[in-house]
């Protein structure tokens, strides 16, 4: 560094020795947290995730990735429509809720859009999709989703980092 102070380079090959410290190295990208909600073969299901990603203005597109592991994963990535909803900072109860162990959509009021994919209140954005696309990606699906509406509202997003859920304070 330029004032005389040294930074250390903690420099790693990933592989299986060192999952750890890559997934360390990648939770130093801060990323919104979503809620994708599906109409499932039970009724309606929703996920917490922060693979969300914008990915093409013309056509509108999105795109957000789905572990192969998880024990949901035939329901969503068979889904030919759902819902991803950019979490506000003081929807963090939804996090758990919709965590593998959660309650879900029981005793949460929702609505449903023309395909029966259910509709979270209150998100900072919710963008209604149509899957457009799935890609390999490793361990996870890519899923590509074609966006036919989006609702927005103004707020403070809820955001994730370093494996922590917090708010965003801009600096000036």
């Amino acid at each position: 560094m330029a004032d005389g102070g040294a930074m250390m380079d903690r420099g790693f090959i990933p592989g299986e020795d060192t999952a750890r410290a890559f997934r360390d190295a990648l939770g130093r990208f801060t990323t919104g947290v979503t809620v994708v909600t599906i109409d499932g073969p039970n009724g309606p299901m929703g996920f917490t995730a922060n693979s969300f990603s914008s990915l093409s203005m013309d056509p509108p597109l999105v795109l957000w990735s789905l572990a192969k592991a998880a024990g949901r994963f035939a329901h969503y990535a068979a889904a030919q429509h759902f819902a991803i909803h950019v979490l506000a900072a003081e929807q963090v109860d939804l996090i758990q809720r919709f965590h593998r162990t959660g309650a879900g959509f029981d005793g949460l009021e929702h609505d449903l859009n023309q395909q029966k994919v259910p509709l979270l209140d209150k998100a900072l954005a919710r963008f209604e999709c149509e899957q457009h696309a799935t890609h390999e990606g490793g361990d996870h699906l890519i899923v590509v989703g074609r966006v036919s509406r989006v609702v927005i509202q103004d707020g403070a997003p809820l955001v994730f980092s370093k494996g922590q859920f917090g708010g965003f304070s801009a600096t000036s």
